[in-house]
């Protein structure tokens, strides 16, 4: 009996999935993680879980490494870096300690702790006894002839336009 010449395009595709290994969180009777979170373009619909799983992650996280007020302050989620940061900690502690992990994701989790430990205090800086509301950044509604005159060039070899109010300087 002669079997069927293997495609090219299914042969390759069993092979990654080989290399790959089995998808994280897909165990039988397991979670999968949630993965990163893009707070720019949550669904609302999917708001309150997200919300809710980051906060019970936080607290555990705050408790289990005793990081003080002054570094993640109780109104955390009410500081859009704070939130970020946290949020990109909370995924990669999941990946890093999911048991299908070789070994190396939790000294990878404790080497970008630290870094992330100095930017959480910069971040939060200010609130370890009250809220303090930040003035958030705005922007115009729209640019001005600076950016105008700079978007109709590559910039590739340097060249800095003129905006117009300087050419009429001139």
């Amino acid at each position: 009996m002669k079997e069927d010449p293997i495609d090219p395009d299914e042969l390759e595709a069993l092979i990654a999935a080989q290399v790959a290994g089995p998808p994280l969180g897909t165990r039988p009777g397991e979670a999968a993680p949630a993965g990163p979170v893009n707070w720019r373009t949550l669904p609302p619909g999917d708001a309150a879980r997200v919300w809710e799983e980051l906060r019970e992650w936080v607290e555990w996280f705050t408790v289990r490494y005793n990081i003080p007020l002054t570094t993640v302050p109780t109104c955390w989620y009410r500081h859009g870096q704070l939130v970020e940061e946290l949020s990109a900690l909370h995924t990669l502690h999941q990946v890093s300690f999911d048991p299908a992990d070789t070994g190396y994701g939790p000294i990878g989790f404790h080497e970008r702790l630290t870094p992330a430990l100095t930017r959480l205090a910069r971040a939060g800086s200010g609130c370890a006894t009250s809220h303090i509301d930040l003035k958030p950044r705005t922007w115009p509604s729209r640019p001005g002839a600076d950016w105008d005159a700079w978007i109709t060039q590559t910039h590739a070899h340097g060249d800095t336009p003129v905006p117009p109010e300087q050419e009429r300087k001139k």
